[in-house]
């Protein structure tokens, strides 16, 4: 698989710039900023890797579990509230979709890990 060309981390990126980008934009409540800011940085940190080396299947499944801190982030930051729907929304579809396209990706990355390594 060549460098910069796979979707799953274009879309991890995506997710991960929505997720610190809209802490700017909207009202926050909780530890709302820290988390989505946190999160969304390190979603992107993690697509860049996964794009620039196909082949490294840990950081697949470090994206997988940046999805799903982000998704279960709302109830442990304290911002999943009835009154604050906004940032929990923004998480909640963040993380689900970071969990399933990082999914999407291993068994990939897992092919490409082992044509780079002779047997």
């Amino acid at each position: 698989m060549k460098k910069w060309t796979r979707w799953e981390d274009w879309v991890a990126i995506a997710v991960g710039l929505v997720a610190a980008g809209s802490t700017f934009f909207m009202e926050q409540s909780g530890a709302s900023m820290v988390w989505m800011l946190v999160l969304g940085v390190l979603l992107i940190a993690s697509g860049l890797v996964n794009l620039a080396m196909p082949g490294l299947v840990a950081t697949e499944y470090v994206q997988l579990g940046l999805g799903a801190l982000l998704f279960i982030a709302p109830w442990i930051g304290g911002y999943a509230s009835a009154m604050e729907f906004g940032p929990a929304w923004i998480s909640w579809i963040c993380g689900a979709v970071a969990v399933i396209v990082a999914a999407l990706a291993i068994r990939p990355a897992m092919q490409t890990h082992d044509r780079a390594i002779p047997h």
